[in-house]
């Protein structure tokens, strides 16, 4: 049995930028605390927790002084560079460059939009903190939908401009865009005065690329073995593409969570992972699979 880690698997460059900072700076402090988790994987979080990487929230943010703040790769909402310059914290932003640049298309939206009493309108994860720092562009205005049955939210004879969160499913994305033009054209049918969809595709490149190669590499093994952190929005997009081509697809945290059943009469295993799975943790999980199985690996 040959067991494969998918070389496109593993940190984007945000990802990868941020957690780069956080080991930089705790080369320099004992102590340095990160709003919210720095990626959305637990054994991740740990590592660096056991370098001195300590997780706050936004109400224990408001209780701190005269300290270093990491803001991670999702960014934040105005509010919080705001509380920083109240409470003198030094903020160490590692902010994607690839959000950054949304967050400043969706405040420059929400204004012109808000001349013509229109809607901005956020594809993504309710309470995800990508999607938070989105919202706060506009005043916290902005109409998060997920299903279609958020779509219910929408005044449809108003402008719309949509964005989506940057992790969200390509596929995902273009479905609730040709639904919102359908309820439009379904309101201007009815005699309602309408206007067109303005719809951004804001989905990062570096991430919906991973959907193509990923289903390549399903199809390639008998078993895929898919490592994610729970929390990871992106991961469960890529896992659903697993799943899609190779019914034989299984999602863990971590070596622990194997179940060696999996494996029975399989000749080829392939292990991939979110933007959020650090490389040495699929290594991990490779290396358990071939201590039971005793593959070759490549």
């Amino acid at each position: 049995m040959n067991v494969t880690i998918d070389k496109n698997s593993g940190y984007c460059f945000g990802v990868e930028f941020a957690i780069q900072m956080a080991e930089d700076e705790l080369e320099e402090v004992q102590e340095l605390y990160c709003l919210g988790d720095i990626v959305h994987n637990s054994m991740e979080v740990q590592r660096l927790y056991n370098k001195g990487l300590r997780i706050i929230d936004r109400e224990q943010l408001q209780e701190l002084r005269d300290c270093k703040v990491l803001i991670r790769a999702h960014g934040e909402p105005p509010e919080t560079y705001q509380t920083a310059l109240e409470n003198n914290l030094e903020l160490i932003d590692a902010s994607c460059p690839v959000v950054l640049k949304l967050q400043n298309r969706v405040k420059h939206a929400y204004d012109n939009v808000k001349t013509q009493n229109g809607q901005i309108v956020l594809y993504g994860q309710q309470g995800h903190a990508e999607v938070i720092g989105l919202a706060g562009q506009t005043r916290n205005e902005a109409i998060v939908v997920t299903t279609e049955e958020d779509l219910d939210q929408l005044d449809y004879t108003r402008p719309i401009t949509l964005f989506s969160q940057t992790t969200k499913s390509t596929k995902g994305f273009y479905k609730m865009k040709e639904l919102i033009e359908e309820r439009v054209a379904a309101a201007r049918n009815s005699g309602m005065e309408t206007f067109n969809l303005d719809a951004n595709d804001s989905i990062c490149r570096q991430v919906s690329n991973r959907e193509p190669q990923l289903d390549k590499f399903a199809q390639l093994h008998d078993v895929v073995i898919f490592v994610s952190g729970k929390k990871s929005s992106n991961g469960k997009a890529l896992y659903a593409v697993c799943q899609r081509v190779n019914p034989n697809s299984y999602f863990v945290e971590n070596a622990q969570e194997l179940d060696m059943a999996w494996f029975k009469d399989a000749a080829s295993v392939g292990i991939c992972g979110a933007t959020s799975t650090p490389m040495w943790l699929m290594q991990e999980v490779a290396d358990a699979i071939q201590a039971q199985r005793h593959p070759v690996a490549e």
